[in-house]
């Protein structure tokens, strides 16, 4: 039986957040039913995630990133919200990362899993990255978010958006999303690979599928008129990023 409900989404925003309201209207335009929250509402027990089907980090600059990019809120989850996380995705739930959610999630352990493993440190470029970039996606991931996308176009807008880690665990890393140039391939050169992540990976997800994590940001292209050249006919209706929000949205609905 398909769930009619619309599925509930939990955005947890912090000192620094600053894209959790694009987040939030992105899900809602893709059917969700959104709620913003303060990490404070989780640790004082007045918000439980199991409340919620999605629980997402949003972008911007958490505690100011003053140790590290998401260091801080990451070790605030870990140490504070850590069992509640595993029984969040043991239960079945969805968790998004995007850009500082993204760094947030790697440095709590949450992605790839069992601790942190991978990071996301400073760029290549030696400086903040804000473009538009070209991705592929990874068809033999699992990952829910991505299903039926191949490509898409959207902005980045980070200081340390470099995925690395050691080559054993790159091997096994379930990634998701690529950078790539204007025709899909791969590698990509910067200024197509903004922070010199390597083996060009953009997004990963862990073993499930359903914990997931991007460097460029899907709620600032979910309509067409976000496109830097929609006044030139580029721009394609909806916006790219908003297959991100519909995948998990009919996923909960499926369910």
């Amino acid at each position: 039986m398909v769930n009619m409900a619309k599925p509930r989404v939990l955005i947890i925003r912090a000192p620094g957040t600053n894209c959790d309201f694009e987040t939030d209207h992105a899900f809602s335009q893709a059917g969700a039913s959104t709620r913003l929250a303060h990490i404070n509402d989780l640790i004082d027990k007045g918000i439980t995630m199991s409340q919620y089907q999605v629980l997402v980090f949003p972008g911007g600059f958490t505690y100011g990133d003053d140790l590290g990019a998401g260091k801080i809120m990451g070790n605030e989850i870990r140490l504070k919200l850590g069992e509640d996380i595993d029984g969040f995705v043991s239960g079945g739930g969805l968790i998004l990362g995007i850009c500082n959610g993204f760094q947030v999630m790697v440095k709590a352990g949450i992605l790839p899993g069992n601790g942190q493993t991978v990071t996301l440190t400073g760029n290549d470029s030696g400086r903040f990255e804000c473009r538009w970039i070209h991705l592929r996606a990874n068809p033999e991931s699992n990952c829910v978010f991505t299903r039926g996308i191949e490509r898409l176009y959207l902005p980045v807008a980070n200081g340390e958006g470099k995925l690395v880690a050691g080559s054993e665990t790159l091997d096994h890393l379930n990634i998701a999303l690529y950078y790539c140039d204007g025709a899909g391939h791969n590698p990509a050169a910067y200024p197509d690979n903004p922070s010199g992540s390597l083996n060009d990976i953009a997004g990963i997800s862990d073993a499930t599928g359903r914990v997931f994590a991007l460097m460029p940001h899907p709620e600032r292209h979910f309509r067409a008129d976000h496109h830097p050249r929609w006044t030139r006919g580029e721009a394609a209706s909806p916006g790219d990023g908003y297959k991100i929000f519909a995948n998990a949205v009919d996923w909960i609905k499926s369910l």
